[in-house]
């Protein structure tokens, strides 16, 4: 069975560890990912849907850490970017050098989609209180990154933990509830308050690497 960027639907993420904080930078250049980024490019090219699953359960949770960033916190927008990019690899990836060329591949088309969505979303009047967010097109990979783990360190472990079972582990409101032996509505209220104050350092630390 071969796959097809229009048709195929999306693995599901997988629930990730503790994410907090992970390190993506590696000191030293990894010859073997280089190796497996060109195998599973040259597989899913060939519609190898195995390789498609790898490919994606590889690279989806970094994927979506960088893209919240971008997203200034807001997970839709965020997914929506990510599986954006997914299902254009399906398309149109072919061939890649390295594994960082293939992440700056998936990078740029993240940057791409979220670029778009937010311009479209500064204009809805219903978005209130994001217009005037710092803009992330001249910040690195890296920097975006660093900053997304710095405004969850920020936090309290009760933030921070609320923040991981929403964005990372998915959880539904009503899963967070029965953790925290709590009412649908009050994890609702939390998360609304918690999800603000992550908006908030972001745009001070993104403002903060402007300067």
């Amino acid at each position: 069975m071969t796959i097809s960027g229009d048709t195929m639907p999306l693995p599901l993420p997988a629930r990730t560890p503790r994410l907090l904080v992970e390190n993506s930078s590696t000191p030293d250049h990894d010859v073997s990912a280089d190796i497996a980024a060109r195998r599973l490019v040259t597989a899913i090219a060939r519609g190898d849907e195995t390789a498609f699953g790898e490919f994606y359960a590889s690279f989806q949770p970094r994927l979506f850490r960088f893209a919240l960033v971008i997203a200034r916190g807001e997970e839709l927008l965020a997914h929506d970017a990510v599986q954006a990019a997914f299902l254009t690899a399906a398309r149109k990836l072919r061939r890649v050098e390295s594994a960082e060329h293939l992440w700056n591949w998936l990078a740029r088309v993240v940057r791409q989609h979220l670029s778009k969505s937010w311009r479209q979303k500064q204009r809805e009047a219903a978005i209130i209180g994001m217009a005037d967010l710092p803009d992330c097109e001249d910040k690195s990979d890296s920097v975006l990154e660093a900053c997304l783990d710095g405004a969850l360190q920020s936090m309290n472990t009760d933030e921070r933990e609320l923040l991981e079972w929403f964005y990372f582990d998915q959880l539904s409101h009503k899963e967070i509830a029965d953790r925290l032996e709590a009412t649908p509505k009050s994890v609702s209220s939390r998360l609304e308050r918690t999800r603000a104050k992550l908006r908030a350092v972001l745009t001070q630390l993104l403002s903060h690497e402007k300067r």
